[in-house]
C-alpha cells in the first residue's frame, strides 16, 4: 500500500458541511492502490454508534484517487476514521496517523491515543451559504463600452465608429442604455445573470482605473440608468452584478492625487503604499497593479511623460487603513442597496482577507443572496471557505478547456484529469459557485484560438453547460466573435445579424434552455467516464441521468449507453438498442448530451404505435377545433384553412415525444397519461374558448392557447 498517497485534513476541502444535515468526507489515496476504504463515523460523544459506510471514488487525476462519502449528521459534533486494504494488507488511519486494525482498541485507546478525526461541531454561521439561484445560473458577461452604444449623447468626444479595430485607447460608446435595450436579446438567448465589467468613474476605455467609485461613468450614464437597468433585467428574470476594483484605484483619484500634491501632510498618504515621500513617477516610489516600486516601467508605461503617468498609474489600496476601508465599503454598500445581484472582484487575492470578511458582512447584511465572485488564476481555496467569496473566475477549468478542446494539446483522459484536480481543492458550495468560462476580457477569444472552427468551440460550449457550476458566455461569442489577447478581444459586438453564426447561436439557446431546465445538470453529481477518444462526463440527481459525450477529433467513435432506447437533448434523435444496450455514433467534432429512456423497452413498443396513433388523432380534433373556434366568432372569412392546418399542426404534431418523455418519468401510467392528455386538454380549451368568445378575448386566447394544455412542453422528434 502507497501509504505516502493517503492524506486527509479535517476542517478543509477533504471534511466540510454541505448543511447543517449532510456532511462530506473525502480521502485523498494512490491512483489505482486501494481495493477499498470504509469510513467509520458517528457522534464523538456517543462513539459507540458509529457506522461503519463504503465510500466511493469520486475522481481521479494524474497521481490519485479521491474518495468521499456524505454523511447524514444527527449530531454536530463528529468523529471518524478510515480503514484501508489492499489485498491482504489492512491499515487504521486516523489523526495520529496509521495503526495495524487489531492493535487499536478503538473504544479504549480514543481518548489517550487521539485515533479519530474531529469535525469539533458544524456550527450554522460557519457553513458555506452559496446564493440561492446559483446552480440554475446562466451567466453572460459584458464589457459595456463595447457591446452596445445606446445614447450617443453620453459618448465622449472623438469617439470612434463602432466596430472600430479596438487598442487600449480608443472608445466606441457603449453604455448603459445600450445594455438595457438589448436585454430582450439576452432573454431570447437564455441569459438570467449578467456580469458588467466595472461602470465607475475612470479615465480608460476598460475603467478598471476607477477614479470615483461613488459615481457612474458618465459616458455609461448615471445612477437611473443603473436603476432601469437593474429594473428592467429583474422584470426578465435577469439578476445584475457588478465588477468591483478595490485592490487599486486609478491615478486620478482625487485622495491620491492629494498626497502627490500634499506629501506626507496629506490626510490620505496612508490611504496608499507609498515608499517615501515625495511621490516619485520615475522610478515609481510607491506600490502599484503590474509595476514595483523603484524598477524600470511596466512596458505599457515605458512611453509616458510624468505628467502622463500621473494618472496612468494605478496605486494599490491600503486597504487595512480604517478610513480608506470605510470609504470603499460605504461605496459598496450604496451599489448594493440599488439592487445589484453581486460582485465580481478584481485581482482579489492582493487584498487581505480581513477586508474581504468585512465586504462579505456589509453585502450580505443587504442582500443575503448576493454572489460575490473573486479573480484568481490559480488555487483559491483559502479565499473559499464561505467567509470571503463564494467562488471565482475559473480560469483553472477555462485552461484545460482550452488545452483539449481548442488545441487538441491533452487526451479526454487528461483533461479529466485536471477537472477533478481542480474539482477536490473545493468545498461543493465553492464548485457550485464558480463563474466557468472559456475566454474573456483577459484571453485571447476561444473562435480565435480554436483556429476559428466552430465546431470545437461548439463541443467547449457543450461541456461548460453541462459542468459543475456557472456557465457564463463572454459576450459575441455565442455569434462567432473572434479576437486575440487585450485589446483585441474587446472587439466591439457586431450587431448586424447577416454577420452572425446562427447555427452557433442556436447551439448556445439549446445548451442554456438545458441548463436552466434539467436539474440533473444544475444539482446532480459529477463523474467522469472517457473512454477512447471520447470525453465522457455523467450528471446525477435521483433517478436522472444525463451523460455527455463529446468527440473532438476528425472521426467517428461509438459510446454504449445502458437501456433499450437513449435521447440526444441538443438534436433530440432517437436511438433504439437491443439487451438493455444503445450504441451510438458520435459524428467528428460534435457532442451529444444523452439520456436513457427507461420506460420505453422492447417489451412496450406498443406505447410508440399508441402514441403515434394519438398525435394523428389529435391533429385531426385540433383541426375541425380551430375550424369551430373562428366560426364561433365568426372570422372565417379572414383565414385559410391551410393556416388552420398549419397552427393545428404546430401544437400537435409532435405529440409523440412528449408521450415518451412523460413515459419516462410515469412508467406505469402510460396508458392513462395518455387518455388525461387528450381528454382534458381538450375540454379545457372548449372551456376557454366560450370563456373568451364571451369576453371578446379571443385574440388573447389564441395566443396563450395554442399549444393546449399538456402540448406546450412537447419537442419535435417523431415526424
Amino acid at each position: 500500500m502507497n501509504r505516502e498517497a493517503i492524506f486527509h485534513n479535517p476542517v478543509s476541502n477533504y471534511a466540510f458541511p454541505i448543511s447543517y444535515e449532510k456532511f462530506k468526507v473525502r480521502l485523498r489515496a494512490g491512483k489505482g492502490d486501494l481495493d477499498r476504504v470504509t469510513l467509520v463515523i458517528g457522534n464523538k460523544y456517543l462513539w459507540h454508534t458509529r457506522k461503519e459506510v463504503p465510500m466511493e471514488v469520486e475522481g481521479s487525476d494524474e497521481l490519485f484517487d479521491y474518495y468521499s462519502y456524505v454523511y447524514p449528521v444527527d449530531d454536530p459534533r463528529v468523529a471518524y476514521y478510515f480503514l484501508l486494504e489492499k489485498g491482504d494488507e489492512q491499515w487504521l488511519y486516523g489523526d495520529s496517523g496509521f495503526a495495524k486494525p487489531e492493535l487499536v482498541n478503538i473504544d479504549e485507546d480514543e481518548s489517550s491515543a487521539f485515533v479519530n478525526f474531529h469535525f469539533p461541531f458544524i456550527n450554522r454561521i460557519d457553513i458555506h451559504k452559496k446564493p440561492s439561484w446559483v446552480n440554475s445560473a446562466v451567466f453572460y458577461q459584458i464589457f459595456p463600452e463595447r457591446f452596445c452604444n445606446g445614447n450617443p449623447k453620453l459618448s465622449p468626444e472623438n469617439v470612434a465608429p463602432w466596430g472600430t479595430a479596438p487598442d487600449r485607447q480608443i472608445f466606441m460608446g457603449g453604455d448603459l442604455p445600450g445594455i438595457t435595450q438589448k436585454l430582450s436579446y439576452l432573454e431570447e438567448l437564455g441569459v438570467n445573470a449578467l456580469y458588467l465589467t466595472p461602470i465607475f468613474e475612470a479615465t480608460s476605455n476598460h475603467k478598471y482605473d476607477t477614479v470615483d467609485y461613488t459615481r457612474i461613468d458618465p459616458h455609461f450614464g448615471d445612477e437611473s440608468d443603473l436603476v432601469e437597468l437593474i429594473n428592467q433585467a429583474h422584470k426578465r428574470g435577469i439578476r445584475v452584478i457588478l465588477d468591483g476594483v478595490f485592490n487599486h484605484c486609478g491615478g486620478g483619484f482625487r485622495q491620491f492625487q492629494d498626497v502627490v500634491e500634499h506629501g506626507e501632510e496629506s490626510p490620505f498618504r496612508d490611504w496608499f503604499y507609498i515608499r517615501e515621500f515625495p511621490v516619485s513617477f520615475d522610478p515609481l516610489n510607491f506600490d502599484s497593479f503590474g509595476d514595483t516600486p523603484y524598477t524600470p516601467r511596466h512596458p505599457g508605461l515605458k512611453n509616458l511623460s510624468e505628467e502622463q503617468l500621473r494618472t496612468a498609474c494605478m496605486p494599490k489600496w491600503n486597504t487595512e487603513n480604517p478610513q480608506a476601508k470605510e470609504y470603499l465599503l460605504g461605496a459598496v454598500a450604496k451599489w448594493t442597496r440599488m439592487g445589484i445581484d453581486g460582485w465580481r472582484l478584481d485581482v482579489a487575492t492582493e487584498v487581505d482577507s480581513h477586508f474581504w470578511r468585512e465586504f462579505r458582512e456589509t453585502v450580505r447584511g443587504i442582500n443575503p443572496d448576493a454572489l460575490i465572485i473573486g479573480e484568481f488564476w490559480r488555487n483559491s481555496e483559502a479565499w473559499l471557505q464561505g467567509d470571503q467569496y463564494d467562488g471565482v473566475m475559473n480560469y483553472g477549468v477555462q485552461r484545460a478547456a482550452v488545452e483539449y478542446f481548442a488545441k487538441s494539446a491533452v487526451a479526454p483522459q487528461r483533461f479529466q484529469e485536471l477537472l477533478t484536480e481542480n474539482l477536490m481543492r473545493y468545498s461543493d458550495a465553492a464548485n457550485d459557485s464558480m463563474l466557468n468560462l472559456l475566454d474573456s476580457h483577459d484571453t485571447a477569444r476561444f473562435l480565435t484560438v480554436s483556429g476559428g472552427n466552430t465546431a470545437r468551440l461548439k463541443n467547449a460550449a457543450a461541456f461548460l453547460f453541462t459542468f459543475v457550476g456557472m456557465p457564463c458566455t463572454y459576450y459575441g461569442t455565442e455569434i462567432g466573435m473572434t479576437g486575440e489577447n487585450d485589446p483585441d478581444c474587446r472587439k466591439a459586438f457586431d450587431w448586424e445579424e447577416s454577420h452572425w453564426n446562427t447555427d452557433l447561436r442556436t447551439h448556445y439557446q439549446k445548451l442554456m434552455r438545458l441548463r436552466k431546465t434539467r436539474k440533473a445538470l444544475q444539482e446532480g453529481t459529477v463523474r467522469f467516464r472517457s473512454q477512447g477518444d471520447l470525453f465522457v462526463m455523467e450528471r446525477q440527481l435521483q433517478e436522472e441521468l444525463l451523460v455527455t459525450v463529446i468527440n473532438n477529433t476528425d472521426c467517428p467513435q461509438n459510446y454504449t449507453l445502458s437501456g433499450n432506447y437513449v435521447r440526444d437533448l441538443l438534436s433530440e434523435k432517437a436511438f433504439e438498442g437491443a439487451q438493455n444496450a444503445t450504441v451510438v455514433e458520435i459524428p467528428p467534432f460534435s457532442a451529444m448530451i444523452l439520456a436513457a429512456c427507461a420506460a420505453i423497452s422492447a417489451s412496450s413498443s406498443w406505447v410508440l404505435y399508441f402514441a403515434r396513433a394519438a398525435s394523428y388523432l389529435l391533429w385531426v380534433g385540433s383541426f375541425f377545433s380551430m375550424v369551430f373556434q373562428f366560426r364561433v366568432i365568426d372570422m372565417s372569412c379572414l383565414v385559410t384553412s391551410g393556416f388552420l392546418l398549419e397552427v393545428a399542426a404546430e401544437g400537435v404534431c409532435q405529440v409523440h415525444s412528449g408521450l415518451v418523455r412523460k413515459a419516462e418519468k410515469y412508467p406505469k401510467n402510460i396508458c392513462h397519461l395518455i387518455v388525461e392528455i387528450v381528454f382534458f386538454s381538450f375540454l379545457e380549451g372548449l372551456v376557454a374558448i366560450l370563456a373568451c368568445h364571451d369576453a371578446g378575448e379571443f385574440a388573447h386566447f389564441f395566443g396563450q392557447y395554442r399549444h393546449i394544455g399538456e402540448f406546450a412542453e412537447i419537442a419535435h422528434s417523431v415526424f
